[in-house]
């Protein structure tokens, strides 16, 4: 027994070589699967491989507003010294990590420094006896003018854009399902009205009706026109509204009533015009 626990306790061989040397330490990570409890010494990390920006401004100005606004100074009675001093204080931190970026801020630093200057200095009067103008009105204003165009521009962002905030939606349609209409003008209609003309006329019936005519009932016609009348024009007798068709009965009635001696017909000589009289029955 004493053999067997022996060789529970002591470890197999080859464990050594596995278990590293320092096992009280917590790995700083592994390697290819292995735990790596120190950092290898021909590692190198560049300086600015890690930086982080806690605040960041489009500019002097925005700095300079920033500062302001943060400590809720009055923006027409700017405290020149402690905001030149904080003002300072970043652009000692940019000028170590980005000298290009610096040199734009450093303008504004000097302009710090010369504006807390003329304030140590007495005020001088101009010619008319004036007092001369605020060292600051000309940061003021174009602190005032940089607010108002970085508000805009905020409100405008605001305002929801094509591709950030909202996207087109698209239907795509199928060709065969979408119709195509032409487009129809006023004399392709036109054109299209006569030859629907054209074409009724080609196949247009004509129907003819019968109508009965009396040849007596136009006989006694052409009597109540002769009557009390001594010569009548032959083409007078004739109705030429009513058609050919009733033009015809009343020749016919005309030749009955000569047949009978009803009627007479006249003609002074050739080619003459014609007339019609009642028959002359002399009186018994």
């Amino acid at each position: 027994m004493s053999n067997e626990a022996g060789a529970l306790d002591a470890p197999p061989e080859g464990l050594d070589a596995v278990l590293p040397d320092v096992v009280d330490q917590v790995a700083l990570a592994r390697l290819y699967g292995e735990p790596l409890f120190d950092l290898p010494r021909d590692l190198y990390i560049p300086p600015d491989a890690l930086q982080v920006f806690l605040e960041a401004f489009e500019g002097p100005l925005d700095l300079l507003l920033y500062l302001i606004r943060k400590q809720n100074f009055n923006i027409l009675d700017i405290p020149m010294a402690a905001v030149t001093r904080q003002y300072l204080s970043y652009v000692d931190e940019i000028r170590a990590s980005n000298l290009e970026l610096a040199a734009e801020y450093l303008l504004m630093a000097a302009m710090l420094i010369e504006i807390k200057s003329r304030m140590l200095l007495p005020p001088k009067k101009t010619a008319e006896g004036e007092e001369a103008e605020d060292p600051r009105a000309e940061l003021v204003r174009r602190l005032l003018e940089y607010e108002q165009m970085k508000l805009a521009a905020q409100r405008l962002a605001e305002v929801p854009q094509y591709g950030r905030d909202f996207l087109r939606a698209q239907v795509y349609v199928e060709q065969a399902l979408q119709p195509r209409f032409p487009d129809v003008s006023a004399l392709d209609l036109q054109s299209a009205w006569r030859d629907i003309m054209k074409r009724a006329k080609l196949v247009q019936h004509h129907k003819i009706s019968r109508e009965e005519l009396s040849v007596r009932e136009h006989m006694s016609i052409v009597l109540r026109h002769l009557q009390g009348r001594k010569f009548v024009e032959f083409g007078e007798l004739f109705d030429t509204t009513r058609g050919p068709q009733v033009m015809v009965v009343t020749f016919i009635a005309m030749l009955e009533l000569a047949k009978e001696t009803l009627i007479e017909l006249t003609q002074a000589e050739a080619f003459a015009p014609i007339y019609v009289r009642l028959a002359y029955t002399p009186a018994s």
